[in-house]
């Protein structure tokens, strides 16, 4: 029987969130704003909305093709979110990423926002959530993504250098936390 329910769309709407990091990503959005003139919110949004709906129904015949089961990407997702964490926590990076000149959908939509972690993190829901569970927790993010890019200039003055980075290091460590319950949760010691 597939119904929504409350607290599985409330967890995996946090969890996207803090994968997705829309917040902690405020910083390069501003850059990318700078260099380019204008984001195209309603462009980049759509496109995270196809992209993470695409993937999620996908995904999984993906890794089949390749002889993949969604337990032993989730538990590779884990430790790609531990990474994402570490990051956040730390202030180090570990993925390097080049931002091109372009503008609303590469790198803004892909890879920034719906990118390596967010796809991985969807297959991992996947191993643990009604899929109808999931694609709420998308739109609920997706709407949150349009939000940030339409207001990332006031968001910039309200929150502040100081408010982003703690902003930044509180997501990390939820992330730590769910990349070692997703870990756990996908083992059979």
């Amino acid at each position: 029987m597939h119904k929504l329910i409350f607290r599985e769309i409330l967890s995996v709407t946090m969890i996207l969130f803090a994968i997705i990091d829309i917040l902690g990503a405020i910083p390069v959005i501003i850059q990318v704003r700078q260099r380019v003139g204008h984001i195209e919110s309603e462009k980049a949004s759509v496109a995270v909305l196809v992209l993470m709906i695409g993937f999620l129904f996908v995904g999984d015949q993906l890794l089949a093709i390749i002889g993949l089961d969604i337990a032993s990407f989730a538990i590779a997702g884990s430790l790609v979110i531990f990474i994402i964490a570490m990051e956040m926590i730390l202030g180090v990076d570990f993925f390097k990423e080049e931002i091109p000149q372009a503008a609303s959908i590469v790198p803004i939509a892909f890879p920034l926002i719906a990118g390596a972690g967010t796809m991985t993190t969807l297959l991992s829901l996947k191993s643990q959530y009604q899929t109808q569970n999931i694609m709420v927790g998308i739109v609920l993010n997706t709407i949150v993504v349009y939000l940030v890019l339409k207001n990332v200039k006031w968001l910039e003055k309200l929150l502040g250098p100081i408010g982003l980075s703690i902003l930044r290091k509180a997501f990390g460590i939820i992330l730590l936390a769910i990349a070692i319950k997703l870990f756990r949760s996908n083992t059979h010691l």
